[in-house]
């Protein structure tokens, strides 16, 4: 008795099987996009395997790969590389989060920015957080935004000192942030990741899409939460001020 998962097909068979036209089977066959068939005699048969192959390459262009890259990544496949990674969720997870562009000052530039500020102590608070590299003409900054936003604060009349030491209890918390998304994305939806070795390419494309969606999401949360929680407290300390004055 012939078992499902042994069952063979003939051409037409695996095209309805597959819910394809039997042109459109021999297309794939053609681009080489499907495995050869065991032949007996004049009779070619298809496997389940076959089956499988056509239903992912279904799935893919239904998630908008082209035929050519779909050829390309069967072909990487079945050289044995990661279908997971080939398809690009590896890097939709990797990819950084962050847009910063460095930015290289002079010594001269931060002398006239921090003048007597500029201090062994804080250069090493900033090394030590990871925002710059000394080199011998000057330091590089990891952020255009964040050097800005730091020189344009001492201008205002706040100490460098305690604009590190403001800097160093955000990155904190952003990291506590952080914490929180990626336990949700990994906990809620890339589950499927402890059992990579059997994540199928469709599988893989639809969770590299559902990535690349969650991406603003999050930063549309957090930007939303924190200018509420700005508008929390600058309303408890102008309260608590006006009590002080009354």
């Amino acid at each position: 008795m012939e078992t499902e998962e042994h069952r063979e097909y003939r051409v037409e068979e695996l095209a309805e099987a597959a819910g394809i036209s039997t042109r459109t089977l021999r297309f794939y066959r053609e681009r080489k996009l499907l495995q050869p068939p065991r032949r007996e005699g004049r009779i070619a048969w298809y496997g389940e395997r076959h089956l499988t192959r056509l239903r992912m390459i279904g799935e893919l262009l239904e998630r908008g790969h082209t035929l050519g890259g779909i050829a390309e990544l069967i072909g990487a496949g079945e050289n044995g590389r990661d279908v997971a990674d080939l398809i690009g969720l590896k890097a939709a997870i990797t990819a950084p989060w962050s847009d910063e562009t460095p930015v290289h000052l002079s010594w001269a530039e931060l002398e006239r920015a921090f003048g007597d500020q500029l201090t062994d102590r804080n250069t090493a608070e900033s090394i030590d957080q990871g925002y710059i590299t000394v080199e011998e003409d000057g330091i590089t900054h990891v952020s255009r935004r964040l050097m800005d936003a730091t020189t344009a604060l001492v201008a205002e009349g706040i100490p460098l000192g305690a604009v590190l030491a403001a800097s160093r209890k955000a990155q904190e918390y952003a990291d506590s942030v952080a914490e929180v998304f990626t336990s949700l994305i990994r906990d809620q939806l890339l589950g499927a990741l402890e059992h990579a070795a059997e994540l199928t390419p469709g599988e893989a494309a639809r969770l590299t899409e559902q990535v690349h969606r969650l991406r603003p999401l999050a930063r549309t949360v957090a930007d939303a939460q924190f200018t509420l929680a700005m508008d929390r407290r600058v309303a408890a300390e102008y309260r608590a001020v006006l009590e002080q004055h009354l």
